[in-house]
């Protein structure tokens, strides 16, 4: 039969092995498109399709109950894969400009010469993100940031970034331990992340008379719509308890 490959030949081809690949079928993730009199296992050009977006989503960090939850709800693969690989092609630049940016901090070293500041740090910040903020909330927001974050010292970088980091791992633990939205522990999360949030001048959560209800509850929207921010909440599972335990922290104390 033409266009189907056997349980060893993918295995081989995606760098995995027969027993995940069977353990995929025994969750339901992924199902042979056919078995062979011998017992083999065969899947055809669907199944290949399947198998890229569960390991695409496992290098998200998504476990595998997570993964049959997206796969359910995101039953059209074609828009599923085009977030994805736009969250992709990001990170590609992102890291090429990282790469760039180290691999000429070292020929600067080996020269006996000092490294560029100016170069040193290409790929690092967050001015990658400049269409977006100024799209979503206007030039001035941005510039605002922009001069907020321009002007911390190394070590309050360092602070802030170890605080963002240390955020999301809590919110990714409590999504894997499947703590309620409403629970009190997701809502001082959720106090938490607003305080975080209200701390970032330029944005409608900074300003005093900002809808801080209507941007916090925005915000978990695109949490979860988006692969690049639910990654930093451990998948869509992750941002989701995000997005619910915001909308409710809003709907209660905002």
């Amino acid at each position: 039969m033409t266009n189907e490959w056997s349980i060893q030949q993918i295995a081989k081809l995606a760098g995995t092995t027969s027993r995940t690949l069977r353990h995929y079928g025994e969750l339901g993730l992924l199902q042979p498109s056919r078995i062979g009199a011998n017992g083999y296992r065969y899947y055809d050009g669907t199944a290949l399709v399947r198998l890229q977006r569960i390991l695409l989503l496992r290098e998200l960090g998504l476990g595998l109950t997570q993964i049959g939850d997206v796969l359910a709800r995101e039953t059209d693969e074609v828009p599923a894969l085009e977030a994805h690989l736009a969250w992709l092609r990001d990170e590609q630049d992102r890291l090429g400009r990282q790469i760039a940016a180290v691999g000429s901090t070292i020929a600067s070293l080996r020269g006996g010469e000092t490294p560029m500041a100016s170069e040193m740090f290409d790929g690092f910040d967050h001015t990658r993100y400049r269409d977006e903020v100024t799209e979503r909330w206007g030039a001035d927001a941005y510039a605002r940031g922009d001069a907020w974050w321009r002007g911390m010292s190394a070590d309050e970088k360092a602070d802030w970034q170890e605080r963002t980091a240390r955020l999301g791992a809590e919110w990714t633990a409590a999504a894997a331990r499947g703590i309620p939205a409403d629970g009190p522990e997701a809502q001082a999360l959720a106090e938490r992340h607003v305080q975080w949030l209200t701390g970032i001048p330029g944005t409608p959560a900074s300003a005093p008379s900002g809808d801080v209800a209507g941007y916090v509850t925005g915000l978990g929207e695109m949490y979860v719509a988006d692969p690049r921010f639910a990654a930093n909440y451990g998948g869509t599972a992750g941002a989701e308890l995000v997005r619910d335990a915001l909308r409710v922290y809003a709907a209660t104390r905002l």
